[in-house]
């Protein structure tokens, strides 16, 4: 299978490698607006070079795209690509509005093509045994969840030209970083149904026109209490860490550990070996390569793709109802 990506700059190297060690696929094209950027990866990872994508998915017709652009071009880039009869594999957020939301989901079906979202974490192998554990009701129904993001961003991070901006970059921390723990949140203990939510920039006034620093109060389906923060505003990069709190007893995710305890028990750590490569950050998780891994294996049998234009989109609306919540101050139902 022929694939090309679109955007040559820092998680772009996550799918390039990931694409290497597949031996289904050929990287046929890179495409960037910097020239230097896409030549540079071209030199390092093979495929034509182009500055324009319209003009690279017309002459080399890949059969798949990844979007690894700024976030206010993923969904008109997706939508014209799925046009063109390409698959598409669409870095986060898929959309920054609700009406795009709904676009997208149109193009996907129009299509017939498939759409993948990259929430990568889900494949994070504690993940997976997290997911496992609740599902089996040995620890009964989950009560509660807290989640937190510290992580730290500093000017140089925003010194380009679209990191930090509310036109391109459409948010901040909840947006770019927390995302993934928003869209976690929900695949572990439910659907969101209620968001309170504050966001504020503490950090870097002046610097960045977007939130630094967030927190969600969230009722998700069943009655289940959510609890989120994220910042971009704390000196370390420290791994994510969810507390699921069931009537049976606790786990507790932090990085790339699982923890587990029985009701009145002490947490136990449960991790199973991970032979998994990570392609970017440690505290990113290693879920790119199985996350592209499984893309391709659902085209190459016909498997239909687990995280759409439909439940990838979960995690973006939670994120645009808790701007919404916290420009109005009040609760919003979803």
């Amino acid at each position: 299978m022929k694939a090309a990506v679109i955007g040559c700059g820092g998680v772009s190297v996550c799918h390039f490698k990931a694409l290497q060690e597949n031996p289904d696929v050929e990287i046929a094209a890179v495409c960037d607006i910097k020239p230097e950027r896409a030549a540079k990866a071209a030199a390092e990872f093979g495929g034509a070079v182009y500055t324009d994508f319209e003009e690279m998915l017309a002459k080399e017709k890949p059969d798949s795209v990844h979007i690894c652009t700024p976030h206010y071009l993923h969904t008109p880039m997706a939508i014209k690509a799925l046009a063109t009869g390409c698959n598409v594999l669409l870095e986060k957020p898929c959309s920054v509005t609700s009406d795009e939301i709904v676009a997208l989901k149109k193009a996907q079906e129009d299509s017939g093509k498939q759409l993948a979202i990259c929430f990568q974490n889900r494949y994070n192998l504690c993940v997976c045994e997290a997911k496992e554990i609740i599902e089996s009701g040995k620890l009964g129904k989950i009560k509660s969840i807290r989640a937190f993001v510290t992580w730290a961003r500093g000017t140089d991070y925003y010194s380009d030209d679209w990191h930090g901006t509310k036109d391109k970059e459409c948010g901040g921390v909840l947006i770019n970083q927390a995302i993934h723990t928003v869209d976690l949140v929900q695949h572990l203990g439910g659907r969101y149904k209620k968001i309170t939510a504050h966001v504020a920039n503490d950090h870097l006034k002046g610097v960045i026109e977007v939130e630094d620093n967030a927190s969600i109060l969230a009722e998700l389906e069943g009655g289940v209490t959510a609890l989120l923060y994220a910042t971009t505003a704390f000196a370390d990069n420290s791994p994510v860490t969810v507390e699921i709190n069931l009537e049976g007893g606790q786990l507790r995710l932090e990085g790339e550990k699982l923890f587990v305890s029985e009701k009145g028990g002490t947490l136990t750590d449960v991790t199973r070996s991970n032979d998994g490569v990570c392609h970017g950050q440690s505290y990113w998780g290693t879920g790119h390569g199985a996350l592209i891994n499984d893309f391709y294996d659902c085209l190459k049998t016909g498997r239909k793709f687990a995280i759409d234009a439909y439940e990838g989109s979960f995690a973006a609306q939670a994120v645009l109802t808790a701007y919404k919540s916290s420009e109005s101050g009040d609760s919003i139902d979803l």
